[in-house]
């Protein structure tokens, strides 16, 4: 199994634990007003803002909450204005990291995130550094209890996804980006629920890790995720399934 798919694991289920705190919330809402401000406030017209509103309600968000974010971004109502940045840098053993923040402090933002890198053994790069390595997917996960792999995979490859892979408790579907309204859509026509839908980045070549470097890795992309500015992190990892156990 791929780090990818092992790693989209562990944050699928740490953000189920995070949703139960609320502490989704906050970068839903980032999501979410972004969304409106760059495309508008009409999800049927506006697919980021659509799949950031489809996010929020799996979250359980109470739908103030969404029409409020969504009044921010439009500017219908004050709010923070947040700025959309990456960075790009190597973690333990020479793996390629690509972070995407949003934050109203680009400076603040820019310090933390090289301190983490710093920490655990990394290094923060130069833009373009390593998002070459990373090819934009859509991912969608539906849970093994929702439906079975065979009827599954007829439904999603005749509406475009270009593999699906059967990872822990769940199948992860992956296409092109711009096949990944085309892929929800059957699947909401079919009745089945997904657990997570994303635009993810896929590394296109792997790094192989054990020990100590393995543990220090997973402990900077765990770090970086709880981080209140990051939205997302990506590695081109792989690692030995005992050492994701001991995480």
């Amino acid at each position: 199994m791929s780090g990818h798919s092992k790693w989209s694991t562990i944050k699928r289920k740490k953000a189920k634990m995070d949703a139960q705190r609320g502490k989704v919330f906050t970068k839903l809402i980032k999501e979410i007003s972004i969304a409106a401000r760059e495309g508008g406030g009409d999800p049927e017209s506006n697919a980021r803002l659509r799949n950031a509103i489809s996010c929020a309600k799996a979250a359980n968000m109470p739908a103030k909450n969404i029409e409020s974010a969504i009044k921010k971004g439009t500017g219908e109502l004050p709010g923070i204005t947040y700025e959309e940045n990456s960075y790009e840098g190597y973690g333990p053993g020479g793996v390629a990291v690509l972070v995407d923040v949003t934050t109203d402090n680009k400076n603040r933002t820019t310090a933390e995130i090289r301190h983490l890198f710093t920490r655990y053994g990394g290094n923060l790069g130069e833009c373009g550094c390593v998002s070459w390595i990373f090819e934009k997917k859509g991912m969608i996960a539906v849970s093994h209890k929702k439906t079975d792999e065979d009827h599954l995979m007829e439904i999603v490859i005749e509406s475009g996804a270009e593999d699906v892979k059967s990872v822990d408790e769940a199948y992860e579907i992956y296409m092109e980006a711009a096949e990944f309204e085309a892929v929800k859509i059957a699947l909401g026509n079919s009745n089945i629920e997904y657990e997570e839908a994303e635009i993810t980045r896929i590394p296109q070549n792997t790094v192989n890790l054990e020990g100590k470097q393995a543990l220090s890795l997973l402990k900077l992309l765990d770090t970086l995720e709880e981080h209140d500015d990051v939205q997302n992190v990506y590695a081109n990892f792989d690692i030995p399934e005992e050492v994701f156990q001991e995480v």
